[in-house]
């Protein structure tokens, strides 16, 4: 009998599972949408080069949304089984709230094991395929859309003007470039000719002018000439696209670690590899804390009223990633260690979990789950006799 139920509490989590998981990865990649959309209208990449970039940010989506999915499984299953009085049933059979908790803890495993998968390898094989492949797409956006005779605008801050490209050997001739990068200090360069050349490590795009001049103007009264003879100007890439740069959620675990031991970095930046070091492990284990939190939440849906209760579960998912974030602040100006600084979120939502759990258990009443509609009715309340007074 205890394996039935354990099959069944175990079924009525994935369902809500998979249709969480689906809402809050539609809803993350909906606030992406408009910079795609940007991308193929103005910028003319093609629509397959967009969907293998959706396929690499999805490991960053998975981040977020597998324990937030769980938690909200949780809510909805144990909301229904004490809605339909199930809870009452199953403990009027002698199973009692830990008893339940083996499914669910079997479930919180399983997405444990999937989300330290997705920290550990997926996350930063996404963000440096994104990089790379972006890189890619907008180079060679660049080099094949380069015309002759016209202002290109494809450099991002810049227009660049030629009179002839060899797109074999990738040299110009007769250059006019307006850089407006710095928009207190803009610059006009003419030359001869030139050559493009990239650097994929670094993400730029380097024009080599040779025979030429630039002219700064800052204001109306500042302006200066300079003649060159050769003259290099390197063009970042990950300017036009945000969020895109070179960082440590880029590296693997491997080079984490072998970064963190070495000593040729200064303390802030070994001190943000440390925070994402114990970020990847902590935040899956956050998996675990919510079974704890989850649990007790979604049975008091039924007593406080469903509204109540999912405002409460939404409000658990947001105060999780803002102690992560003020965690990440705190450690990354050295007020606190790294690990405690990603790890104290945890041990938080721990103690809230057990006490939640245990409270539960017991079948006693949480005082501030239960505070709630009370504080809900008084607004209501005051809402309508402001609208009965009007």
């Amino acid at each position: 009998m205890k394996k039935i139920i354990n099959t069944y509490i175990f079924k009525e989590i994935t369902v809500p599972f998979i249709l969480g998981f689906t809402v809050f990865s539609f809803v993350l990649l909906m606030g992406r949408m408009l910079n795609l959309a940007e991308m193929v209208i103005a910028k003319g990449i093609p629509v397959s080069d967009i969907l293998r970039l959706i396929v690499y940010m999805f490991p960053s989506f998975c981040v977020v949304t597998i324990p937030m999915s769980f938690l909200l499984a949780l809510l909805l299953a144990f909301g229904r089984l004490s809605s339909d009085s199930e809870i009452t049933v199953m403990k009027s059979c002698g199973i009692s709230l830990y008893g339940m908790l083996p499914p669910v803890m079997t479930f919180a495993c399983i997405v444990f094991v999937i989300s330290l998968l997705t920290t550990v390898y997926a996350l930063p094989w996404g963000n440096t395929s994104f990089k790379l492949f972006l890189y890619d797409v907008i180079k060679a956006r660049i080099t094949l859309n380069l015309k002759e005779k016209v202002f290109n605008d494809n450099f991002p801050g810049m227009v660049l003007y030629v009179d002839e490209y060899n797109n074999k050997r990738h040299s110009i001739s007769d250059v006019i470039i307006y850089d407006e990068r710095n928009p207190d200090e803009t610059a006009t360069i003419f030359a001869k000719n030139g050559a493009i050349a990239t650097d994929p490590q670094k993400m730029e795009i380097r024009l080599n002018l040779r025979d030429g001049s630039i002219h700064r103007s800052s204001g109306i009264s500042d302006y200066r000439m300079i003649e060159f003879s050769n003259y290099d100007l390197s063009i970042n890439l990950s300017q036009s696209s945000p969020g895109v740069n070179t960082s440590e959620e880029d590296m693997s675990f491997a080079e984490l670690r072998k970064n963190i031991r070495g000593e040729a970095l200064d303390d802030r930046t070994r001190a943000k590899m440390l925070l994402e070091f114990h970020y990847r492990l902590s935040l899956p284990f956050a998996c675990f804390i919510f079974a704890l939190v989850g649990v007790p939440l979604g049975i008091k849906n039924q007593r406080s009223g469903k509204a109540a209760g999912f405002s409460v579960s939404i409000f658990a998912i947001l105060l999780q990633y803002v102690l992560f974030s003020i965690g990440k602040t705190l450690g990354q100006k050295g007020v606190i260690p790294p690990f405690a600084a990603m790890w104290l979120p945890n041990f938080i939502f721990l103690c809230i979990g057990l006490y939640l759990f245990k409270r539960t258990a017991d079948e006693r009443s949480i005082p501030i789950l239960d505070a709630i509609p009370l504080i809900a009715g008084w607004l209501r309340s005051k809402a309508s006799s402001r609208t009965d007074a009007s």
